[in-house]
């Protein structure tokens, strides 16, 4: 079997950390692992599996010629400045960030929606990873798609903190700590308390009105879906520290009965369908943290639209929302592509 060099671009992160555990846990065919991140983190060490401990090392220094693939969660701007020229020297970055997500030229992946867009990696030797919202979401509806026929979509989203990165469950964890012992809340990462609160607010305000969170749902559904699916989008920041969860509804060109659609969903890779009629019956984030799959409960059919259905859907932001997500990319990149 061949193996490749792996560079992991934000290894000191929450998604990085996440990303070279499961490169770990499904035995990536790895030859070596470089872990990468800012000056500043340089020479601090990270684990990778359950023996191995790797020193990080600074990412402006890093020379990927060599480097097959480099799996990048370091935010937009860090992506910016260094996927084009580790493109060019031959190695192929899957960048978790957004920055390239729209790139007419990069494929928008999610492997169990859309795998033959890899084949246009070789454009720009860069792949893009959509957001976490959007991946579990399309997960759930390809099947669904595939059955009936997606008209319109609209969700509600309860985002868990993660998704803003290890200062916000920090934050998280102080403000809840504060309200018990009545210190003050200090507010850093969000701009309304988080704790004990919910926040319609996730990234920056566009001139709509919506924000650029539930602008990338809508954006991002289209380039990987379906162009024609219209969609509607209200993204929540919860106090959950991993854990997104999604109220869908959607409306289909096609007649679709919730016995229907259980079925298609539990054919599916990548969903488990939890959707008993009791307390107990359905997921919850603290339930879905840690897991790999995409879970789907609460499915019902919308009376209020014509060939419309409702769910629930839940899965771990940080694995199949952004680490799981990029390293089978990678496994379909190496297997059908590299190899």
């Amino acid at each position: 079997m061949k193996t490749y060099k792996v560079a992991v671009v934000g290894a000191t992160g929450a998604v990085g950390r996440e990303m070279l555990k499961t490169l770990a846990e499904r035995e990536f065919p790895v030859s070596e692992v470089i872990a990468l991140a800012s000056g500043r983190s340089a020479g601090g060490e990270v684990s990778f599996g359950e023996d191995a401990t790797l020193k990080v090392q600074d990412l402006a220094k890093y020379d990927f010629k060599g480097t097959d693939i480099c799996l990048s969660s370091a935010g937009a701007k860090i992506s910016e400045a260094f996927a084009p020229g580790a493109g060019k020297a031959g190695c192929v970055v899957i960048d978790n960030t957004s920055h390239f997500r729209m790139d007419p030229d990069v494929p928008l992946v999610v492997p169990e929606v859309n795998p033959e867009a890899i084949a246009q990696y070789a454009k720009r030797n860069i792949i893009a990873n959509p957001n976490c919202s959007t991946i579990q979401m399309l997960v759930a509806l390809k099947p669904l798609h595939d059955l009936a026929v997606i008209k319109r979509i609209v969700v509600s989203t309860y985002q868990a903190v993660s998704g803003a990165g290890k200062e916000a469950m920090d934050e998280l964890f102080t403000q809840t700590r504060a309200v018990f012992v009545n210190d003050e809340l200090k507010k850093e990462i969000f701009r309304k308390q988080i704790a004990f609160n919910v926040i319609p607010q996730i990234d920056v305000f566009m001139e709509d009105g919506s924000t650029k969170e539930e602008w990338k749902m809508v954006a991002e559904t289209k380039k990987i879906l379906d162009p024609k699916i219209k969609v509607a989008a209200t993204c929540v920041r919860v106090p959950v520290f991993i854990g997104h969860s999604e109220a869908v509804t959607v409306e289909f060109e096609k007649p679709i009965s919730a016995a229907e659609a259980r079925a298609a969903l539990k054919k599916a890779k990548g969903v488990t369908v939890i959707d008993q009629h009791h307390e107990e019956g359905f997921v919850t984030p603290v339930e879905c943290a840690g897991e790999d799959n995409v879970f789907v409960s609460r499915i019902r059919e919308d009376m209020s639209v014509e060939n419309g259905l409702a769910m629930w859907i839940v899965a771990d932001n940080l694995r199949k929302g952004a680490a799981l997500n990029a390293v089978q990319i990678a496994e379909i990149l190496g297997r059908e592509y590299l190899g």
